[in-house]
């Protein structure tokens, strides 16, 4: 069984890097049963979950990169893995996240914008070099019927990471709810197959705009988070730019990309 071959993991070599999908949202919508308390690890922020820091691809020396700690040890054949709908931000998308970052910046003057976007269908996970042809392989037969569809991401929330290392802002999906659980189903179906553990029970489907380190999220909610939504709200393009169209899924493993366009 393919069990039977991953059984030489340390249990080290299993901890996944604590993503933001790891935190739980404001009312602590998610659970995250499969999570493992691995030590935090900060990323540069426009890395999307498990992105190699250079230097840590030569020594963990966490001095030399801002004290950013591995989540799990870096090891050759150790694969992070992360599977998403990839949001290509517009122009409009990038004004209205200038304006909610140097409004929250009023409250926490440490956030920083992330650069890249994405809606997680899976955590960050470890994949052996070997497994990566066979996981994509299995993801791609999964997804292949799937149609494309849209969502909207239009309410401001304030998550944070498993154990409460980073605060991030991002907009939560208020329509497409399932269409993304349907989704996550069968990416959960594949990490079956590999002994890898599945999505979080109840998600908490988001794009992640901001974050910081710390667990800054008293600051931002309340007052601060009601502000952020009104500034959503009354955005003049916003009903037109949250309303997304979902046309390909995509998993990154280490530095590779693979595309799942849906039909």
């Amino acid at each position: 069984a393919m069990s039977a071959a991953l059984v030489g993991y340390s249990s080290s070599e299993e901890e996944q890097e604590q993503e933001e999908e790891g935190g739980s949202g404001g009312g602590g919508a998610q659970g995250s049963p499969g999570a493992s308390a691995g030590r935090p690890r900060l990323p540069a922020p426009a890395g999307l979950p498990g992105d190699p820091d250079p230097a840590e691809a030569v020594s963990d020396d966490s001095s030399r990169h801002g004290g950013r700690v591995r989540g799990f040890p870096h090891e050759r054949g150790n694969w992070a893995t992360h599977v998403y709908l990839p949001y290509i931000a517009q122009e409009e998308f990038l004004e209205l996240l200038e304006l909610l970052v140097s409004h929250a910046r009023t409250y926490v003057p440490s956030l920083a914008a992330m650069e890249e976007f994405h809606l997680s269908l899976s955590q960050c996970v470890v994949l052996r070099y070997h497994w990566i042809e066979p996981f994509v392989r299995s993801l791609r037969e999964r997804l292949a019927a799937f149609h494309r569809f849209f969502c909207v991401a239009d309410q401001v929330k304030v998550y944070t990471n498993q154990n409460k290392t980073r605060t991030f802002i991002g907009l939560e999906v208020s329509a497409g709810h399932f269409q993304l659980l349907e989704l996550v189903s069968e990416v959960d179906g594949v990490l079956e197959e590999f002994d890898l553990p599945t999505f979080y029970k109840d998600p908490s489907f988001h794009i992640s705009l901001a974050w910081c380190v710390g667990d800054l999220s008293g600051k931002l909610e309340g007052q601060c988070l009601r502000e952020l939504q009104d500034i959503v709200d009354g955005f003049e393009e916003s009903a037109f730019l949250l309303r997304i169209q979902w046309e390909q899924i995509r998993c990154k493993s280490g530095n590779k990309y693979f595309s799942f366009p849906l039909r």
